[in-house]
Formats: structure tokens, sequence, C-alpha cells
């Protein structure tokens, strides 16, 4: 059974490594079959519910999956093993049905390509999802997505203790992966309508999230994370930065964190 965990949890990166190279392609107009602008339909107000539906039901499923009290739930049917695996690719799956089903709206709100500011911008958005993706492996990206956690249980290892701990990153901001998604969706040398919507909805989202997994956190870690909290801001760096004499933390993914 351990093995199969693995194949499991090995099969749910792989389809999530795969809808985070599409997304960024999606959003930014790169190399990928359909994009969030194309190919172009007749838009109006039937696109733009189907759009709001798309984006409702993926913020549902990621932060329902993500609290505890769901997972306390969840893992009496999926084995703990899995448990991350599992929310992983049903985030994944959400994912590629939002590329499928999206209904462009190809007003132009801004067009900056071929200027200075445009190659900013796109510049920017290469720097927003490297900060996405660099900041995972801060907080152990293989168990952020599941790996570790399966073949832990392959090896017959008991879980180990919730580190608190505060890397790179994670002293200047609390929530740097949430910092890049905002940078790489605001970041478009080229803004539509519908990659307004995007960005306006995902941001939402975002800031709603944030919310939930603080209050989890602080639950979760109590006093040591209020003092991070006291000491290191959201996601604005040095927007709040107070003297406290004990280190703040990041906490290991899939334990005492809900995102």
């Amino acid at each position: 059974m351990g093995l199969l965990h693995v194949l499991y949890a090995v099969v749910s990166y792989a389809v999530f490594l795969a809808t985070f190279l599409y997304t960024i392609g999606f959003v930014g107009g790169l190399g990928v079959p359909k994009t969030i602008d194309t190919p172009a339909g007749p838009g109006g107000w039937q696109a733009l519910a189907v759009d709001l539906a798309l984006l409702g039901l993926f913020a549902v499923q990621h932060s329902v999956m993500a609290r505890p009290a769901f997972k306390r739930w969840w893992t009496r049917f999926v084995p703990p093993a899995i448990e991350r695996s599992t929310y992983v690719l049903f985030s994944s799956l959400l994912l590629a049905l939002l590329f499928g089903a999206w209904r462009p709206l190809v007003t132009t709100v801004w067009d900056l390509r071929g200027t200075a500011a445009g190659t900013v911008l796109l510049a920017a958005y290469g720097l927003g999802w490297m900060l996405v993706l660099v900041s995972t492996f801060m907080i152990s990206h293989f168990e952020l997505f599941g790996l570790t956690q399966a073949w832990r249980r392959l090896r017959e290892r008991p879980e180990p203790p919730v580190a608190f701990v505060e890397r790179f990153l994670y002293r200047f901001v609390r929530h740097p992966i949430m910092l890049g998604f905002l940078v790489a969706f605001w970041s478009a040398p080229a803004m539509s309508t519908g990659h307004l919507v995007f960005a306006v909805m995902t941001t939402g989202y975002i800031l709603v999230g944030v919310q939930l997994e603080e209050r989890d956190l602080r639950r979760a870690l109590g006093d040591a994370y209020e003092r991070y909290r006291a000491r290191v801001p959201m996601l604005l760096p040095f927007m709040k930065r107070r003297v406290s004499t004990e280190a703040g933390a990041r906490p290991r993914p899939g334990r005492a964190s809900s995102g």
C-alpha cells in the first residue's frame, strides 16, 4: 500500500506541475493552445458569468479542503499519507477545467507592449512566478505538494513534530507565495477585461485565503506565531517591522500550515 501511495503522490505532483506550467502560459499568453484572451469569443455577460463561476468553484475547493476541520473529516476516508496529494490533485484538475471552459473578454484595458513600461511588466511577470516557485522550496516544496508524506509512509517513519522556522523571504513577508501570485497576475503588458476580472477575483481570494490561513496558524502555533505576525508584514515587505527577541516562523506545510 505504501508504494501505491507514493505512485499516487507522484502522479498528483506531475498533474500539478503540468497545470502550473500551463498557468504561466495561460495568464501570460505565452506558448499554450488557449490563453486568457484566446480564442476570442462573443464575450458579454454570459462569458463573465461563466468565468466568475469557474473562479468561485476553484476558490471554494481550494479553501475548504485546506481547513483543518475538513482535513479531520476527509482523512476518515482518505489515508493521511495521500491527503495532501489529493488536495493538490483536485486543485490541479479544477485549474484544468478553468483553462478549458474560460470565456475570453478581450476588450483592451491597457496595452503597453513595445514600450519600456511593457518590458518592465513582462519582467515582473516572470519575477512573480519565480517568487512563487522559490518560496515553495523555503517551506519544503515536496511536503507542500504531498510527496514527502507518501514517502514517509512507505518508509514507515513517524511524522516529525511541527517545525517552526523562518527562512529567507519569510523574514520579510509572511506569504511570499501569495505575493508572487499577485505580482504575476497584475503584471500584464496587455490587460484585457477578462484578465482584469481574473486579477481582481484572484486578488480577492488571496486576501480572504491568507486571513483564513493565518487564523489556523495562530490556533496551531500560538504565541510564537503572534510574535511573528507582529514583526513581519503579511504581503508587502517592509510595511511593518517590530523588534522581537524571538525568531518568527513558518510551519511545515501539511501539518500546522493550512495552505
